[in-house]
Parts: structure tokens; C-alpha cells; sequence
């Protein structure tokens, strides 16, 4: 793909999350707008460095399309959208436009390896789990809780990770290497209080 907007934000998007973003700024407006127009998807990529307003960012090579399936404007000025991730995509070559903008050639990177969910990481399901019975519209349906790619990917966007953590998570291929790792982080550590 040769020229996609990208939208680089504090935040790692995974296939298959919600993204709600509050848009204020004339170039992500014009790009929002442009998206709907066109039905056309935006690259959403973690901040390497840079803030969210003002100067463009510098974004890591590995992020997420996203494609806008609602939108609102509650205020004049503010454009509320709901994007759902869609596939991975690495940059291959960047540039800035005149308004600050920054669009990318893309390459789309492998669809992750999906497994079925090792028996070691059953409390990972656990866990997602009893957040869709609290929780169930943060989720896109369907639940696919046999699903290592699939809940690994609800985790790693539920989990207080620093945002690095979040990224690596992202870049594996491997579904199985990310709930394992994931599964890993939820387990408490070897000799804490009441383990023998």
C-alpha cells in the first residue's frame, strides 16, 4: 500500500481492538473525514518519540490499520470516532505534508500465528473473561475465547504494560509466544507470601 495516513498516538492498537479517539486537530480531521469519504483504513503507530499535538511524531515502524466505524460531533470543532484495528503493517518509507501530516508506504506484515490456548494459560481466559461479564461493550463480538491471538490481543490492550511492552507484544508473529508471555506477567513470582 503506498500511501496511507497515520495517525501515531500514545497507544498500541491491536487487530481486533476498539480505538475511541477524540479528534481535534485540523490535519487528523481532514484525515478522518478523507477516511470516511473513501471508506479507506489509517495507519495507527506508537509515539517513538514527539507528543500527540503540535510537531509531527516520530512513530515505531510496526503499527495497526485502522478503519472508523462510527463517529460523532458532539461539538463543533470535535470529531468522536470509534476505529476498529485491522492488520498489522510495517513503514517503509515515510513523509510529512505540508500540513503535518504524516503518510506512509506500507508493506502488511503476517497474519499472527493462531494456536488454541495452551493449557498453562487457562487464567488468562479467566481473567478476560470475567471482564467481558463487567464489561462486555469494550469488546467487538465475537468473543473468541479459543483464541490465543484473540485474547492475547484483548490482554496486551487491557493491561496497565508500559507502552513498550505493548509494542513488543504487537510486533510477534507468534500468538502462542505472546499469551504464554502475557501469562507469565499474571502469575505472581516464585516465594511470594503464602507460596511454599
Amino acid at each position: 500500500m503506498n500511501d496511507i495516513p497515520l495517525f501515531p498516538l500514545h497507544t498500541v492498537l491491536f487487530p481486533g481492538g476498539r480505538l475511541p479517539l477524540r479528534i481535534f486537530e485540523q490535519r487528523y480531521m481532514d484525515m478522518a473525514k478523507a477516511c470516511l469519504r473513501e471508506r479507506t483504513p489509517f495507519g495507527v503507530c506508537l509515539i517513538r518519540e514527539g507528543r500527540e499535538v503540535g510537531t509531527p511524531a516520530i512513530p515505531a515502524d510496526i503499527g495497526t490499520l485502522a478503519r472508523i466505524v462510527a463517529w460523532d460531533m458532539p461539538q463543533l470543532g470535535v470529531l468522536q470516532v470509534t476505529a476498529l484495528g485491522e492488520q498489522r503493517f510495517r513503514i517503509l518509507e515515510r513523509r510529512v505534508q505540508a500540513d503535518g501530516l504524516a503518510r506512509a508506504s506500507i508493506e502488511i506484515t503476517g497474519v499472527d500465528q493462531d494456536s488454541a490456548i495452551p493449557e498453562s494459560c487457562a487464567g488468562c481466559v479467566k481473567l478476560l473473561e470475567r471482564v467481558i461479564e463487567q464489561q462486555a461493550g469494550l469488546f467487538e463480538p465475537p468473543h473468541r475465547l479459543d483464541s490465543a491471538s484473540w485474547v492475547s490481543s484483548r490482554l496486551a490492550e487491557l493491561l496497565p504494560l508500559p507502552l513498550q511492552a505493548k509494542q513488543e507484544l504487537l510486533e510477534l508473529d507468534s500468538a502462542r509466544i505472546r499469551i504464554e508471555r502475557l501469562s507469565g506477567l499474571l502469575r505472581p513470582p516464585t516465594g511470594a507470601p503464602g507460596e511454599r
